[in-house]
């Protein structure tokens, strides 16, 4: 062998081995990873009828930048392109697309919406960017089998409406129920899960009345005013903050009493029930995950205070009445784990199956519940508390429920 074969044949072997080193082999990253930042991606309805919930994403990108004061996630800043959608599908389609081939984030983190979230979900599964932690508890969330790069975090729909079915089963027996939903899927799942915790006779025998709306409605006068003309008794309100205030109103202002339900997406006590009027939404019940910051029990408390610190400094402008900064803060927390497990491998491959190992307490949760994942279960929060309205706070009672 002459002598600059055998110099080529040892630089080849060099190359090699540096190639399949350690070192080199864990460094795995998705487009918008480098050693110094993550990029992530997200769309938020600022503006347009859902945009009491930008409170999330404000709330969220706080905790990121605290997490970056802190010096980052191993070493890496976060760096989160949240951009507004107006909570208008084709609008999130564009952004979302922004996002992917444009701003080359390595995901999509918490962005908010059932008919937003389902209008990008194929097209993120076909590019297999991860899809984490939409701000949705629409049940096909967890379908992993279909759309394995998509995955929710709170309690799905289906859970929580049938909680209430479980529970007016031993509240009002013999109720009369009317049910008001949005007309997408996000109202169906709601509607399927509340019929399936009645049971199909029951629900059968109870729901007399049953009314929708579309999110370009101005009012919900008249639905109101048929379902409190059916005779019903009870309400189940599936609605959105600026509908669920409204609706609060309009059933004060008419005379109607019915035991009312509002779903958890529209409880936020400055964002709904101050605007609706305190004394309007008295008695009404939701379900919880969360520690209402506006109730006293967690005044003490040191996840509370913590909370309360973070708010201060780094969203001051942020209401410290409202629970979409609770849920941001929460979310925020839960994917700057992910990235701790996803270690020196940020693969949009690793950063999905981390997505499915997850097990960790959240201090913001409310005790017994906590974010659980497996490649079996890809629903992160499944457990949740009745509450009910009273004073200028929600009061829990009862045990947690759920799996």
């Amino acid at each position: 062998m002459g002598c600059q074969r055998r110099v080529k044949l040892a630089l080849l072997l060099a190359a090699v081995a540096l190639a399949t080193s350690p070192a080199m082999a864990q460094k795995k990253a998705a487009p918008g990873v480098t050693d110094t930042e993550i990029k992530l991606g997200q769309t938020m309805p600022y503006s347009g009828p859902a945009s009491a919930y930008g409170a999330i994403g404000k709330s969220e990108a706080a905790y990121l930048a605290m997490i970056n004061e802190q010096g980052g996630v191993n070493g890496r800043k976060l760096n989160l392109v949240s951009l507004d959608d107006g909570y208008s599908p084709p609008k999130t389609f564009e952004q979302t697309r922004k996002l992917v081939e444009q701003e080359n984030v390595a995901l999509i983190f918490s962005s908010l919406g059932t008919p937003t979230g389902v209008v990008v979900r194929k097209y993120l599964n076909d590019k297999k960017v991860p899809q984490l932690f939409q701000a949705s508890g629409a049940t096909f969330w967890g379908d992993h089998e279909h759309f394995p790069w998509s995955i929710g975090w709170q309690p799905n729909y289906q859970t929580e409406g049938a909680i209430y079915g479980h529970y007016l089963l031993q509240a009002k027996p013999d109720a009369k129920i009317a049910v008001l939903y949005q007309n997408d899927d996000a109202g169906r799942d709601y509607f399927a899960g509340f019929k399936a915790g009645l049971g199909e006779a029951a629900a059968k025998r109870m729901i007399i009345a049953v009314a929708t709306y579309e999110t370009p409605d101005p009012t919900l006068d008249s639905q109101i005013v048929m379902l409190q003309a059916s005779g019903a008794d009870v309400l189940f309100d599936n609605t959105t903050p600026k509908f669920a205030a409204q609706a609060i109103r309009k059933i004060h202002d008419v005379g109607w009493k019915p035991l009312h339900f509002l779903m958890s997406v529209a409880t936020s006590v400055s964002a709904v029930m101050e605007p609706a009027g305190f004394e309007k939404g008295q008695g009404i019940v939701t379900a919880a995950y969360l520690k209402d910051p506006n109730d006293p029990q967690w005044k003490d408390d040191r996840a509370y205070q913590d909370w309360l610190a973070f708010m201060t400094k780094y969203d001051p402008e942020g209401n410290l009445g409202d629970s979409f900064n609770v849920y941001g803060y929460s979310v925020a927390q839960t994917l700057v784990q992910l990235l701790k497990q996803c270690g020196d491998d940020l693969s949009r491959d690793n950063i999905i199956k981390q997505a499915a190992h997850l097990d960790v307490e959240l201090p913001m949760l409310l005790p017994g519940i906590k974010v659980h994942t497996s490649p079996t279960d890809s629903y992160p929060v499944q457990r949740m508390r009745l509450a009910r309205f009273e004073g200028k706070q929600w009061a829990l009672f009862g045990a947690v429920i759920g799996e």
